[in-house]
């Protein structure tokens, strides 16, 4: 198991483990209004949260395309495609501490994720340009379109 080292006000280094290190860069809902979920994780964070940081889960949406070297889903400071990545619509909240350990977390297909709070059912689709960029690279996404 891999630990993070940090450095304690004397200079001593500490080791803490990985789970911890993990559970330190989870990402909770910092407001209750306002709430949106990854269409492709279903973490669930505010509006502001993913355009700040985008979604730690999520490598395609920090992906560098060939051309240019110009970002494909860059979310992190676009509102216009972090509103394109997440969505308003989805169903429930289950807040996951340890995904690899958590039966919750294996039901919600999130157990590979970083910890945080996840929805239930993400309703949504992507766009077709966005969808198919993301079957190519195989990733997997979990909204659903609506009535199914």
């Amino acid at each position: 198991m891999s630990a993070y080292v940090d450095e304690d006000d004397d200079g001593e280094e500490e080791r803490v483990p990985q789970q911890v290190a993990e559970l330190a860069r989870a990402a909770a809902p910092s407001n209750i209004k306002g709430i949106r979920a990854c269409k492709r994780c279903g973490i669930l964070k505010t509006l502001d949260q993913f355009i700040n940081a985008g979604c730690e889960n999520c490598p395609f949406l920090e992906m560098v395309s060939a051309v240019n070297n110009v970002s494909f889903l860059a979310v992190a400071d676009d509102p216009e495609k972090c509103n394109l990545c997440t969505t308003a619509f989805f169903e429930g909240q289950a807040a996951v501490m340890d995904p690899r350990e958590s039966w919750t977390a294996k039901w919600l297909r999130v157990d590979a994720y970083l910890p945080g709070v996840y929805a239930i059912s993400v309703t949504g689709t992507f766009d077709k340009d966005i969808e198919d960029e993301l079957e190519s690279r195989g990733c997997r996404f979990r909204c659903r379109p609506a009535g199914n």
